[in-house]
């Protein structure tokens, strides 16, 4: 027919109007559309159900046993060291810094183009702080790490000739540098003995049963206590490089634990999976005991 598109010819030679053809396009973009409607309640929905927390132990183990779990993690992470890429005590401060709530591995796709354009103190405190932030907005909480690395460097450069100083209580007093940073800038950079406490080390030291602190400073105090200072800068390495490997926050890999023979949290892990994998069971337990006769109560 004059003026008939290539589209409505095939469908009128098959004996389809053009009404059935737009009803058939609208039924299947209605059919996409609700399937696509339905996976994506289904994301929401699994990421809104509440991941279960695994308790930690209530008490510590005793001192052999703790001691005995760390020589394990030393046989398992002999060569630990820091995943954070540096040259120099100052790009490690700034690494550290940048590191916070944001992974090693993104650190190291950041820092090298931030250390391209500022190599020294000198030349990001110099920096305008929008510049910074565009070139590490990818390590989350720009704005703030962007602010605190140009001050400390300015620190650096006004009160120690553009040096990171050796000393704790001259690194804490940088802007944006807490005990963590400084015991990490100290063990990795100047081989001190200092035990930094990232959310890796509290949690496997927790599980582990090293430690019932509820404060970085009282978990460094109970780790510390068990080793001799030349292991403290070590050991920090083991329980971060187990957390990250194993000792995972939702999902621990037990059954691949070098100390899951001795570990306390070990029977708690599998009592909570053995849980899961049997939802109903503790219900119908529950039930069975409701239906039972009450015993006569002694008179």
């Amino acid at each position: 027919m004059p003026g008939e598109s290539r589209a409505g010819y095939r469908h009128r030679r098959a004996g389809e109007t053009t009404a059935d053809h737009d009803k058939i396009v609208d039924l299947t973009f209605a059919l996409h559309r609700s399937r696509f409607i339905g996976r994506l309640r289904a994301a929401i929905e699994r990421k809104m159900t509440p991941v279960a927390v695994i308790p930690f132990p209530n008490r510590k183990v005793s001192k052999t046993i703790a001691k005995k779990e760390l020589g394990l993690l030393e046989e398992a992470y002999p060569h630990a060291v820091t995943a954070l890429t540096y040259r120099n005590p100052f790009e490690l401060l700034v690494a550290v810094i940048l590191s916070a709530q944001c992974t090693d591995a993104r650190v190291n796709l950041t820092t090298p183009a931030l250390f391209a354009a500022y190599p020294t103190p000198k030349a990001l405190a110099a920096a305008r702080s929008s510049d910074v932030e565009r070139l590490i907005q990818s390590c989350g909480f720009f704005r703030t790490k962007a602010k605190n690395i140009i001050a400390a460097a300015r620190a650096l450069v006004e009160t120690h000739a553009g040096r990171v100083p050796e000393a704790r209580e001259d690194l804490e007093a940088l802007p944006g540098v807490g005990r963590k940073t400084a015991s990490v800038v100290l063990s990795v950079a100047f081989g001190e003995a200092a035990f930094a406490v990232d959310t890796h080390v509290f949690r496997v030291a927790h599980r582990l049963g090293l430690t019932v602190g509820t404060t970085p400073l009282a978990v460094e105090r109970d780790v510390t206590a068990l080793l001799p200072e030349s292991q403290w800068r070590f050991a920090h390495h083991w329980l971060i490089l187990h957390g990250r490997a194993i000792c995972k926050a939702q999902r621990p890999l037990c059954d691949r634990c070098p100390v899951q023979q001795i570990c306390p949290s070990a029977p708690i892990v599998a009592k909570m999976r053995a849980g899961r994998a049997n939802p109903g069971a503790a219900g119908a337990e529950a039930r069975r005991r409701s239906r039972a006769p009450a015993k006569a109560s002694k008179g």
